[in-house]
């Protein structure tokens, strides 16, 4: 907490923050990043021009400069030097970045030349933050950098990406839009009973605050969707010993990950492998199979089997499709009825003796594969991604990215809900005002211009150092 509250007192007194921006280790480039009042002061005491007659310290913004870091009057290295001008800069402030041959070595020295010119160093997510605190962006924009950086697929770099560009914000920035005009007339009415303020009819508010709420809705009902895109799904394989959960696995792996073998209870422990399978990561784990067993650990790994299955966000059930459903078969699919879940009809290279039909009523999903021919990988695919809901997913729309975030969306609308309550409750309308005002405190707390400072400080925790 310590650190936060001295990284907001650098902001706030014009301190000069510096901290290398790229991954630490050998690479082609370094980048050092130096932002704040004095940035330019800073880099031009570790800078030389090649041009004996350019002055970093003049240069306009979105410049670039060619030349040397010097440090104790030695060339150390080259360097081409970024010019930003507030407020046209990531941070709002004057920026200057620095960029040297890849190597911990050479960017550990300009980095420490920088702090030797006067610049201090920056704390996790400064950089953003300072765009943050300067209004260059909102909390919902900061979030989605880290998304972005994060992001395991296409899909979520999409729609971290559409956050970052504002549309997330601006869905937010139009419920409230609906509601201002009638918290201020409600305001006005009550303040100001003196005053001939036009009343306002109840079919006019009721559909002011259904149309504020749909948004919300909407938004709120994406957000499953929206997570997977970003952090990937936790996807547990089970079924009874020897129905191919293993070959599934290798299937979607694409290399033998598991062994496999014709004994039943090969698989004792669970066996896990990360997947990107139809622009989505799976985070996969076999399980041992499920069955009655007095061996003690073949029985741990069952028991860690519905452990998965009770915390996957995925279930992929394998059956064997040249058995007869059995009792453990039926009883695996009531539990994964409501699920999202796909049952797995295996072996069709095999005479077939169970009816897939009998699966329909437990799972959103039921296919018939061989495990051992890739020629059925994209009906598996297929059936991941209809059971994910992913088919519709449109990485652009405005989704909402974290906890934080659906927190503030359902609390406002909550707050939409009792005020449509009472509205229709034949409660007064300052009662209907109460809770729009709370809903528009939600709502401004999930763009950060109410946030508390410990939100704040908890949103900029996460980030990396230089970004």
């Amino acid at each position: 907490m310590e650190e936060n509250v001295e990284q907001k007192q650098q902001w706030e007194q014009g301190t000069t923050v510096a901290a290398i921006a790229t991954p630490p280790g050998v690479g082609g480039v370094a980048m050092v990043r130096i932002s704040g009042a004095r940035a330019y002061e800073v880099a031009a005491s570790v800078f030389r021009p090649k041009n004996p007659k350019k002055d970093l310290r003049e240069a306009r913004g979105y410049t670039a400069l060619f030349g040397h870091f010097v440090h104790g009057g030695v060339i150390c290295d080259e360097v081409v030097a970024l010019c930003f001008r507030a407020p046209h800069s990531y941070t709002g402030e004057d920026v200057v970045e620095l960029s040297c041959h890849g190597g911990s070595t050479v960017s550990a020295r300009l980095l420490r030349a920088c702090y030797a010119a006067g610049a201090v160093p920056a704390a996790p997510g400064e950089f953003t933050r300072r765009a943050f605190l300067s209004g260059r962006i909102s909390l919902t924009q900061a979030e989605a950098v880290m998304d972005l950086i994060g992001a395991v697929s296409r899909q979520g770099a999409d729609a971290a990406a559409a956050v970052m560009e504002g549309a997330l914000y601006k869905k937010i920035e139009s419920v409230r839009a609906m509601l201002l005009p009638l918290a201020g007339h409600i305001a006005a009415a009550a303040d100001y009973p003196e005053e001939d303020v036009p009343e306002l009819s109840e079919t006019a508010v009721c559909e002011t605050l259904c149309g504020a709420k749909a948004v919300l809705d909407v938004l709120i009902a994406g957000y499953d969707t929206g997570a997977v895109l970003r952090r990937g799904v936790r996807t547990a394989i089970v079924g009874s010993p020897n129905v191919g959960k293993s070959t599934l696995l290798n299937l979607l792996s694409g290399f033998e990950r598991a062994i496999v073998t014709p004994v039943a209870g090969t698989t004792r422990d669970v066996v896990e492998q990360e997947i990107q399978l139809a622009d989505v990561r799976l985070l996969l784990a076999d399980t041992a199979g499920l069955r009655e067993t007095d061996d003690v650990v073949e029985a741990e790994g069952i028991r860690r089997s519905y452990q998965h299955l009770e915390r996957a966000g995925l279930v992929l059930a394998v059956f064997d499709g040249s058995a007869p459903l059995s009792a453990d078969d039926l009883a695996l699919a009531e539990k994964c009825a409501g699920r999202p879940a796909v049952a797995i009809v295996n072996k069709t290279d095999l005479l077939q003796r169970m009816n897939p039909d009998a699966l329909r009523s437990f799972f959103t999903a039921v296919i018939a594969i061989s495990a051992r021919d890739a020629a059925f990988l994209p009906a598996v695919e297929r059936a991941i991604v209809q059971t994910l809901g992913l088919a519709q997913a449109d990485p652009d729309a405005c989704l909402l990215a974290n906890e934080r975030q659906l927190s503030a969306a359902r609390a406002a609308q909550n707050a939409l809900h009792d005020a449509l309550d009472a509205l229709q409750g034949g409660m007064t309308i300052d009662a209907v005002g109460v809770c729009i005002d709370d809903a528009l405190n939600a709502l401004y707390a999930l763009t950060g211009e109410h946030a508390s400072e410990d939100v704040i400080d908890e949103v900029f925790s996460r980030f990396c150092v230089g970004k």
